[in-house]
């Protein structure tokens, strides 16, 4: 019996209100052959697939984003690792470990160039930190946290989502800069995570009752920085707790992206940046790869890596088979730091 490829697809779009697993197929088809590669192509046998949520926005219709929504019956596709199986391309050989945004879900794919980077050697490190600490999440830490507030010692900054992808980088990037770093996450072993990255203060926003109580309370000296990943009630506390000249990076807003428009949260506190002279910026982190920011960037980490100053974790899923629910995990906040669906097994350490 000839080997299947296995794939992810989207039955329909979801535009209001939470996806379902009924909303998804896992599929089998016949794994692409070399001989099926036109010129100038790849086939890449893939090792790591991201999960993240902005593929909130891609699972709707809307036309109004910045990355295009996925096509029912099609592949979902995003961020990934893999290593290519066969190529057309002078630019790739056989072997070479790539990474890009235009990962398919599925097993094996035959794809154009454009889009893939060849992973160079960095002296054991995993593939799939290159979808975590030496990828997307971490820059988008970086510009949040960096480029955008450029945050002064001594500032106290509250990071929401702090046990997450983008939050423990956050954390720690606030913390080498020497700022009192407040975390918020929503159970008892995220947040002993957040304080073994070195918080100076952590609460979980399930159990602390009123939010711009508990913000006031990890802080007392008020928030210069804000942080935000998650919208909605949190963000209104903060927006309490701000100094004068604050800044907020917005990252995200999880815990709107399932809403309805009976169930949307809105502001009540917005006022505050008036008086307060407070900056929000709003920013998509696609924008900032070629600017100086990138290699800043990946200059800090990797010396932070080497010399062990770093601690990232990643939230593995095993198979292919399960990521539509590994997806829809993200929107429920059930994942504890990065997610990443593992799709096959790599002896590779790059």
């Amino acid at each position: 019996m000839a080997p299947l490829n296995t794939s992810v697809t989207l039955l329909r779009n979801v535009s209001s209100g939470a996806p379902t697993l009924a909303d998804f197929q896992v599929i089998s088809t016949s794994v692409p052959t070399k001989a099926s590669l036109q010129n100038d192509q790849i086939l890449v046998r893939t090792l790591y697939l991201s999960c993240d949520p902005y593929m909130r926005g891609r699972l709707s219709a809307s036309q109004d984003s910045y990355v295009d929504a996925f096509v029912p019956g099609k592949a979902l596709e995003g961020l990934g690792v893999g290593v290519i199986e066969a190529s057309t391309s002078a630019d790739y050989k056989e072997g070479d470990v790539v990474t890009g945004g235009a990962f398919k879900w599925e097993s094996r794919f035959v794809a154009g160039t454009q889009g893939f980077t060849k992973i160079p050697a960095t002296g054991g490190v995993s593939p799939a930190n290159y979808l975590g600490v030496l990828g997307m999440p971490s820059f988008t830490a970086y510009v949040g946290v960096v480029t955008l507030c450029s945050p002064k010692a001594g500032e106290t900054i509250l990071i929401s989502a702090a046990a997450g992808a983008v939050g423990q980088m956050a954390v720690q990037l606030a913390k080498a800069r020497g700022l009192y770093v407040v975390g918020v996450a929503g159970s008892d072993d995220k947040i002993e995570f957040i304080k073994s990255l070195g918080a100076d203060a952590v609460f979980n926003y399930k159990t602390c009752g009123d939010y711009s109580a508990a913000i006031k309370k990890a802080a007392p000296n008020g928030i210069d920085i804000y942080f935000d990943n998650v919208g909605g009630e949190l963000l209104d506390a903060a927006l309490l707790n701000m100094n004068n000249f604050g800044r907020i990076a917005e990252c995200g807003m999880i815990s709107q992206y399932n809403a309805t428009s009976d169930t949307l949260y809105s502001l009540k506190n917005l006022i505050r940046i008036i008086p307060k002279r407070v900056s929000i910026f709003g920013f998509i982190v696609s924008d900032y790869y070629a600017k100086p920011d990138y290699a800043d960037f990946i200059g800090e980490v990797s010396a932070m890596l080497k010399a062990g100053k770093l601690t990232y974790k990643l939230d593995e899923v095993v198979g292919l088979e399960n990521g539509p629910e590994a997806l829809l995990d993200l929107f429920e906040g059930k994942n504890f730091g990065k997610r990443v669906i593992k799709v096959a097994d790599s002896q590779q350490r790059l």
